[in-house]
């Protein structure tokens, strides 16, 4: 039984705190599980004696699999009470954590890898429902502390498997975020509320109606496109960052993982991000966060004119920088999106967030293959390129409300 029955029991003014704090560990606790490998891929690729292009299809394919899951999974969040799909969800996670804990090789590693981005799809029920539970008039903000949940757990993912990989094994990692995700799986159980399904039509009418929404509504579109963009860049970045470091800076995976406070620093202003949506419009907020992320992705074009300690600190900023930019366009996109159509907004979050990660998987590949033949000046060239594109989305609506 949750520890409220039914939705119309919450607050009307806005919602409690603890549970607020539940979403936000159940995002990042969920999403977290698709960024774990990323820090480890250089102690994975050495354990089963495999190069930097095979190990790199790990977190390919778990990103490609949350774009797939998100597509054809998070629609049912319009249909079922999101409750129920949020906890069996959460179940299934749990077993692809431990199927890739338990992987005796690459092939059955990237199988689990998969599976897991599939499952960990969880985390895109939990934000639509922090948004159908809030106050019209703090919805901005009530989504940006969610996601600040989210954005955080793919950040400090990467410090705690890092660390864990290097001292504890890698396995280890996937065996603690199988657990983790168990608990805050139970607990948002108990304490969210049961929700009345926004549609009553069949899961294949319900997928069919995906299309539809795609050509209705033109925000939804710039804003995937969009963010898709820079997720380009950002994964890029991410999905090299560890093999750029131990080659360059000889620095081990908990060295690596632990840049991911930098990305974390930024992402802690995704509520800021959110207020001010609320208060001068979400779509001039998308504008400077994207110009935000472009310019932090273009002074890594410095590095190689700075001394070693110089070039440490650079990447540190525009870490900073470009997460907080990206955090801020996301939380903005998501409240311009929400707004849209009401009974909607699982597809309209699936659609956005299948974009989203079909820009994850994409930087996630190319940015391998620029670092392979380019080095790191490739991966930021990519990076910069992607921030830029989706700049001049933005600018094109600057004289629109979305």
């Amino acid at each position: 039984m949750s520890a409220i029955s039914q939705s119309t029991a919450l607050p009307a003014e806005k919602l409690p705190a603890p549970l607020v704090f539940t979403l936000a560990a159940g995002a990042g606790l969920s999403v977290a599980s698709i960024y774990y490998s990323q820090p480890m891929l250089d102690i994975i690729s050495k354990q089963f004696n495999v190069g930097i292009g095979s190990v790199g299809m790990v977190p390919m394919l778990t990103q490609a699999g949350y774009a797939l899951g998100i597509l054809l999974l998070a629609p049912l969040g319009d249909r079922h009470d999101r409750r129920t799909i949020i906890l069996i969800k959460g179940l299934m996670l749990v077993a692809a954590l431990l199927l890739c804990g338990f992987s005796g090789g690459i092939n059955a590693l990237l199988i689990a890898s998969f599976v897991t981005g599939l499952t960990a799809t969880v985390a895109q029920d939990i934000v639509p429902a922090s948004a159908a539970l809030a106050p019209e008039r703090s919805r901005g903000k009530t989504v940006g502390t969610v996601m600040t949940g989210l954005l955080v757990g793919i950040l400090l993912s990467r410090v705690v498997s890092g660390v864990v990989a290097e001292y504890l094994g890698w396995r280890t990692m996937y065996m603690v975020a199988a657990v983790a995700v168990l608990l805050i799986s139970l607990a948002l159980w108990r304490v969210l509320p049961r929700f009345k399904p926004g549609t009553s039509v069949s899961y294949p009418r319900l997928l069919l109606s995906l299309a539809h929404l795609w050509q209705h509504h033109q925000t939804l579109r710039r804003a995937a496109l969009a963010q898709g963009l820079l997720s380009v860049g950002f994964s890029a970045f991410w999905s090299t960052l560890a093999l750029m470091l131990s080659e360059r800076f000889h620095f081990d995976s908990a060295v690596a993982g632990a840049f991911g406070l930098a990305g974390a620093a930024g992402a802690l202003a995704a509520p800021l991000a959110g207020s001010v949506a609320d208060r001068i419009g979400p779509a001039r907020v998308t504008q400077y966060g994207a110009t935000l992320v472009m310019v932090s992705f273009a002074l890594m074009f410095l590095l190689p004119l700075l001394p070693v300690p110089a070039q440490i600190g650079l990447i540190i900023i525009s870490t900073i920088g470009f997460d907080l930019g990206v955090q801020a366009t996301l939380v903005a996109h998501q409240t311009l999106v929400y707004s849209l159509a009401p009974e909607a907004r699982s597809r309209l979050n699936a659609l956005m967030f299948t974009v989203v990660f079909i820009g994850m998987a994409a930087g996630a590949a190319l940015g391998s293959l620029a670092l392979a033949h380019f080095g790191w000046t490739g991966v930021v060239a990519l990076s910069t390129l992607a921030a830029a594109l989706a700049l001049m989305i933005r600018l094109a609506s600057r004289h629109l409300k979305n």
